[in-house]
């Protein structure tokens, strides 16, 4: 698996975990036709899908996965049933400028009711920010997406910024609630081996 996006230096203690904002959740019957469709091409012979390298993520899962156009795509699958239990995006963001793109990916993750609370998500998320990918939400965040990226924020430097005109712009550890439900603003996480200081150093945040 490929989440080599420039890991260096080392991170600094960070303040408590932040707020985030909350979006409402994928509907479960659209959900499951998503991912029920995105099986079908996994065991389609011929479908760019099929026989993507794997790793073996726990007892009970492994994960198919993919690199396009700098995106990371990866395929929950359950091993004792075959059922496909969610996919999980690293998308790049087109509101940064390229120095951003380098270093940030906007991760986001669908899994099916019946394997929530297995720690999929959170496991493959602390991987890519122990090899160093550094994180920056969504405008919005799902209830789940919300709990998680708390709990990972006790572990890796984080902070507010504003996205405006392709640039970051660092706001701090704490802002006032307008701020924080402004569309602009997001919040970032930094992967192992990252400071504040030489991200922003890297990316020229303002």
């Amino acid at each position: 698996m490929s989440f080599c996006l420039h890991a260096a230096g080392l991170a600094r203690p960070w303040p408590p975990p932040l707020e985030l904002r909350l979006d409402v959740q994928l509907p479960e019957d659209e959900l499951a036709h998503d991912l029920a469709a995105l099986q079908r091409r996994l065991l389609t012979p011929g479908d760019p899908l099929h026989g993507l390298p794997g790793f073996r993520l726990n007892r009970s899962y492994r994960v198919r996965h993919r690199e396009a156009d700098g995106e990371s795509f990866l395929y929950v699958q359950h091993r004792p049933s075959g059922e496909l239990a969610g996919c999980i995006v690293f998308n790049r963001l087109i509101e940064l400028d390229r120095r951003a793109d380098r270093l940030l990916r906007s991760p986001h993750a669908r899994v099916l009711p019946a394997h929530r609370r297995q720690g999929i998500t959170r496991q493959i998320y602390r991987h890519a920010l122990d090899h160093g990918m550094c994180f920056l939400s969504g405008a919005r965040q799902s209830p789940a997406a919300h709990a998680l990226w708390l709990s990972l924020a006790r572990g890796y430097p984080h902070g507010y910024v504003a996205v405006r005109n392709k640039r970051l712009a660092w706001l701090g550890t704490q802002v006032t609630r307008a701020v924080r439900d402004d569309l602009h603003t997001r919040t970032l996480l930094l992967g192992a081996g990252w400071s504040l200081p030489r991200f922003a150093e890297a990316v020229r945040m303002r």
